[in-house]
C-alpha cells in the first residue's frame, strides 16, 4: 500500500460572500502534489477547535498515518518556549501550535519520519525543546524575507557532509527564503547540518527528523533536488 503522508493544516479565514464567511482549513497545494508526485497519499489534519480537542485528535489521528510533513504558516507563541512576544512578533494561532507539539511528540515516540518546513521546522524544535529568535532583526545580515517570488531561490545554504540533507540536495543548495524568524537554540538531539552564510540555521536532523527552513515545495518542479526531500519522506514512511 502507498503511504499516507500526513500535512497539518493551517486556518485561513474566507472574508468572500459568495463562498462562507468562516474560518477554513487549508493546507499549501504545492505540499500535496509533492507528496502525490512522490508516491505516498496526502492527507490534511485541521487545527482542533480547542484545546481539550487537541489530544483527543492526536490519539484518534496517529495510527490513520505514516509520516508527517509541519509546513510552513504563521509565527510560533513564544510563550510555547518560555518566552514574552515581542514588539515583531507577527501573527500566531495558539490552538495550531498546541496540536503539532502534541503531534510532534506522538509522532516521534511511534518512529515515524517527520519533515518538517520553515515554521514546521521552527514549532518541531520548540516540541523537543529548543528556542527561536522571535525576528532576525539584529540576528541576521543577509536578507532572509525574500522580495522575489516563491518559485526563485534567493540565498544559498552550506550543508554539512554526510549529513541526510548533503545527501539529498548537495553541500551546497540555492534556496528560497520567506521566514523572519528562526531557530535560536536547537533541541536537544538535533543536530544543525545547514547554515545561511551569516550562520542562520536552515536545516536541523535528528533521529526520525529532517527539518527545513525553506520552502522545497515551491522549488521542486525546477529543481530535483528539492524533490528529493520529498522522495525521502515517503520512501522513510514505507518501512
Amino acid at each position: 500500500m502507498l503511504p499516507i503522508i500526513a500535512i497539518t493544516a493551517d486556518t485561513l479565514i474566507d472574508h468572500s460572500p459568495m463562498i462562507n464567511q468562516h474560518n477554513a482549513d487549508m493546507a499549501p497545494s504545492p505540499i500535496k502534489e509533492a507528496v502525490l508526485a512522490a508516491g505516498g497519499v496526502p492527507i490534511i489534519f485541521p487545527v482542533p477547535s480547542s484545546l481539550e480537542d487537541v489530544d483527543v485528535m492526536v490519539a484518534a489521528l496517529g495510527p490513520r498515518f505514516d509520516g508527517l510533513i509541519l509546513p510552513g504558516g504563521p509565527d510560533v507563541d513564544p510563550t510555547t518556549y518560555g518566552q514574552e512576544p515581542q514588539p515583531r512578533l507577527g501573527r500566531t494561532n495558539y490552538l495550531k501550535d498546541a496540536f503539532e507539539i502534541a503531534l510532534v511528540k506522538a509522532v516521534l515516540k511511534a518512529g515515524k519520519p517527520i519533515f518538517a518546513i520553515c515554521r514546521g521546522l521552527q514549532i518541531a524544535n520548540v516540541a523537543m525543546g529548543g528556542t527561536l529568535y522571535q525576528d532576525l532583526q539584529g540576528v541576521a545580515t543577509i536578507k532572509h524575507i525574500q522580495a522575489a517570488p516563491g518559485n526563485f531561490p534567493t540565498h544559498h545554504v552550506k550543508c554539512v557532509p554526510a549529513s541526510r540533507i548533503a545527501s539529498l540536495v548537495g553541500t551546497s543548495s540555492f534556496v528560497n527564503s520567506p521566514h523572519h524568524q528562526a531557530v535560536a537554540q536547537p533541541a536537544p538531539g538535533l543536530s544543525v547540518t545547514a547554515q545561511a552564510q551569516d550562520g542562520v540555521i536552515e536545516a536541523l536532523e535528528g533521529e526520525h527528523f529532517l527539518g527545513v527552513q525553506w520552502h522545497p515545495e515551491n522549488l521542486w518542479q525546477q529543481d530535483p533536488t528539492q524533490f528529493s526531500l520529498f522522495t525521502d519522506l515517503v520512501a522513510r514512511a514505507q518501512h
